[in-house]
């Protein structure tokens, strides 16, 4: 007997199409896939209905895969991908061989090398047909010799269960309580039920009713056979009984059903990864994503102790992982989940895509848009990984190949939501605002209900010069939701409708305006900020809001510096550092941002991603300075300015290079302002910084003289004082004065110019900008924190002018 050499999974399963292909019409027709179903399974005994049974869920299950021959080449291989079967077994079962075919001969036969006792004709069907003991079964899955039903009684439970579950189908079906969603026209999150790294979600979403006395009863009745399940022989039979009661109750997505039975399973087999692995498949489904994550942690220890016995579980279980910790806003750590998966199984098209969309949503576009042209390249026909490429290179600044995409997406898929809406966005932003418009009304045609979709409508309409359509189109959005943004839109488009007149840059319902150079702005009093100083602190002051590390006490930081335990390791210098890969970090920042929702933390992580990782890991390594990093954050963290110098200061200490001793190393100390100014304040050169302070110098600085550094205006971080003033005043109103050039109330402080009296906001104030109408060869601005400021200087003016007067009286 020839020895079976080892091959390509498309390469075995292609000879095992052709082994059954009798005719070699190119299909295989039910009387073909029979002989296979049989012939791949020697030691089942199929009944006739049996047969029938199976070949009509996989010829309904598959039917985009069947023309008038019967099933396809790609739909076995489709059949193979969703766990149907083990093509390597199945292979061997048959005694097929892969031989390097380079005699030019075009005989399919001569490529095999089939064993005398091989069953493969109809006579042998009959026999074992004949033969067959058990009885209908409806779901492939249970064939299979990887995750199948091992033990007859268990056969019995499915029969009894699916019995209930039609039961409870007719039952809530005859009182309209069974609804459907059809969830084909959004981008696939990914999600995987099963097995499959090839499967494409697009079916309908099933609601049942739990709360009426029907779901009650089956719960009951579904008790018992699960009463049943444990009453078995054995330990393993009880196992395999409620493995495949969870099954059952997943494919029926009676998912809050089917976790019970695995919960159960996982009890009888905790070293088992297949309960764990579907246990958090169904704690997902329901939402409960921080136990699911749990699961499939487990789920990878127990990989760790069975061996390779489960290994072609390992791809989905880390990819599944990465999708639970996405809903908690865990994108960095996701990524390292699905690029496991990715190298355990190179064709894993979904593992990419995922990869690539993580990538994309923590900020990286330019290895977002390489992962997603490989999912791509894998599934050209993947709308989803086009939809996420286009937003990419839109990210990038490429909008001509972003808008090939997403028109690629919509030939795919002619009603896929968010390919549109993300285009309508592009279109926006380019300034081909009727295209955007004729977008958003592709959206709400299939999302009546969008109100995101009908704002944007209105003001794409509105840029469009349609302004009665606009406010149509707004008023409809309004009625669907009573959100801020709303009211934030109606108080624009009534800035617009009051016809201000447009000069350089008027637009959006600003004044007429001119930018000045800076050199014209002159400052009254030493308390009025310095107009770059306010323009680079408001930049921190919107990453301040942006990632909410305003709201974390850097008595936090202290904390995790106390409790943390962090490995040494050396970087390329050689010095020992307390470095941690940014999945690590990401958790860390978890803890300290624990009050915010996954969407707000993701975007957190996105921005510090951007702004500060970037700069400590420039080498992309993928690895981060925690010390560093606790260091860079704390002056931009909430609570005493002092306390956070010296939480940064404390920091320092806790890297290795500083630990055995009570002071900070000068170059340390220099090397981190550097950082700082690198990170915060990009716009001011800090490269010659070290040179001129020189980083070989070995002596120590103390916590004063690490705060004189710290402050120094010109190669400090003094920018700290004008941020701490946003901080305190970026509430305060200054009662009916609004700004002269963008006409909203002034919030925060008030800049006025002294002698045309005119008065400016933080934004405007920072950019430069004036009246057009108030031409001078120099602007004097005095700073206002609050009004009673400028009412006691109006006091004080009087009552030195009246002083003046009375002096001057005869």
């Amino acid at each position: 007997m020839a020895t079976a050499t080892r091959g390509s999974r498309a390469e075995k399963v292609k000879k095992i199409f052709e082994q059954f292909d009798v005719n070699k019409d190119g299909g295989l027709n039910r009387e073909e896939m029979a002989s296979l179903v049989v012939a791949v399974n020697p030691r089942v005994k199929f009944s006739d209905e049996q047969i029938n049974a199976i070949l009509d869920e996989v010829f309904k299950t598959y039917a985009e895969f069947i023309d008038s021959k019967g099933l396809t080449y790609e739909g076995l291989l489709r059949t193979y991908d969703d766990g149907a079967g083990d093509v390597d077994r199945d292979f061997d079962a048959l005694r097929l061989e892969l031989v390097n075919n380079n005699n030019n001969n075009n005989n399919n036969e001569s490529n095999l090398t089939v064993g005398a006792s091989e069953a493969s004709t109809s006579s042998i069907v009959d026999e074992r047909i004949v033969e067959s003991q058990k009885k209908l079964r409806t779901a492939a899955w249970a064939m299979s010799p990887n995750h199948g039903v091992a033990y007859d009684d268990t056969w019995k439970l499915m029969d009894d269960l699916e019995i209930l579950i039609k039961r409870l189908k007719v039952k809530q079906a005859k009182e309209g309580r069974l609804k459907g969603e059809n969830i084909d026209v959004y981008s696939d999150a990914g999600w995987s039920r099963e097995l499959a790294p090839s499967t494409d979600i697009s079916d309908k979403r099933i609601f049942w009713e739990e709360s009426g006395s029907d779901y009650a009863t089956f719960l009951k009745e579904l008790g018992v056979l699960r009463g049943r399940a444990d009453g078995a022989r054995s330990r393993e039979e009880a196992f395999d009984g409620h493995m495949a009661l969870g099954r059952v109750l997943y494919d029926q997505q009676l998912f809050t059903a089917a976790l019970v039975s695995f919960k159960r399973a996982c009890e009888l087999q905790p070293t088992d990864i297949r309960p764990h692995f579907r246990l958090g498949n169904s704690l997902y489904v329901v939402g409960r994503y921080v136990e699911a994550k749990d699961e499939f942690f487990l789920a990878l220890e127990a990989a760790e102790v069975s061996g390779n016995q489960w290994a072609y579980l390992l791809p989905q279980i880390h990819v599944n992982l990465g999708i639970a910790l996405e809903a908690e806003g865990m994108v960095l750590s996701a990524c390292e989940h699905y690029r496991e998966a990715a190298i355990l199984c190179p064709t894993h098209f979904r593992a990419l895509k995922l990869l690539g969309s993580a990538l994309f949503g923590v900020g990286e576009y330019r290895a977002a848009e390489k992962t997603l042209e490989e999912a791509i390249f894998l599934k050209p026909d993947y709308a989803d990984a086009h939809c996420d490429l286009g937003s990419a290179l839109h990210a990038l600044g490429e909008d001509e190949r972003a808008i090939q995409e997403f028109q690629k997406v919509i030939d795919l898929k002619p009603g896929h939501v968010d390919a549109m809406y993300n285009l309508g966005g592009l279109y926006m932003d380019i300034g081909r605002y009727q295209r955007a418009s004729e977008m958003y009304t592709r959206v709400l045609a299939v999302w009546p209900n969008n109100w995101r979709a009908q704002l944007n409508k209105a003001v794409a309409l509105l840029g469009a010069g349609e302004s009665e359509e606009a406010r149509k189109t707004l008023k409809e959005a309004f009625k669907m939701t009573n959100r801020v943004e709303l009211h934030d839109a109606i108080a624009h488009m009534k800035q617009l409708q009051k016809k201000r007149p447009k000069g350089n840059g008027g637009v959006d319902g600003e004044g007429a305006f001119v930018v000045v150079e800076m050199s014209k702005f002159k400052r009254v009093g030493r308390k009025t900020t310095v107009r770059q100083d306010l323009a680079n602190a408001l930049e921190i002051r919107a990453f301040q809001r942006l990632t909410r590390l305003n709201h974390c006490s850097v008595d936090l930081l202290k904390k995790e510096m106390i409790d943390r335990e962090v490995p040494l390791s050396y970087s390329g210098t050689g010095m020992p550092e307390k470095s941690i890969r940014k999945a690590g970090l990401e958790e860390i920042l978890h803890r300290l941002l624990s009050y915010l929702k996954p969407e707000t933390f993701q975007g957190a992580v996105k921005a510090i991603n951007e702004k500060i990782l970037s700069v400590l890991d420039a080498s992309g390594s993928g690895r981060v300075d925690l010390g560093m990093f606790f260091a860079v954050i704390a002056p931009i963290c909430s609570g005493p300015p002092d306390r956070r110098k010296r939480t940064a200061f404390d920091a320092l200490l806790w890297r290795p290079v500083n630990e055995s001793i009570s002071q900070v190393r000068r170059a340390d100390a220099l090397t981190y302002i550097k950082m700082l100014r690198a990170v915060y304040i990009p716009s001011h050169g800090t490269s010659e910084m070290l040179e001129i302070h020189g980083e070989a110098d070995v002596s120590t600085i103390s916590f004063p003289e690490f705060v004189v550094m710290f402050d120094d205006s010109d190669w400090g971080f003094g920018i700290v004082t004008t941020m701490v003033k946003l901080e305190t005043g970026d509430r305060t109103r200054h009662g009916h004065h609004a700004c002269s050039v963008c006409r909203y109330p002034v919030i925060g402080s008030r800049f006025k110019e002294m002698k045309s009296h005119f008065s400016l906001c933080n934004q405007c104030y920072s950019e430069g900008k004036v009246p057009s109408s108030f031409k001078q060869e120099e602007y004097k601005f005095k700073e206002y924190g609050s009004e009673a400021e400028a009412v006691k200087d109006k006091c004080m003016f009087f009552s030195l002018h009246s002083k003046n007067n009375s002096e001057n009286d005869p």
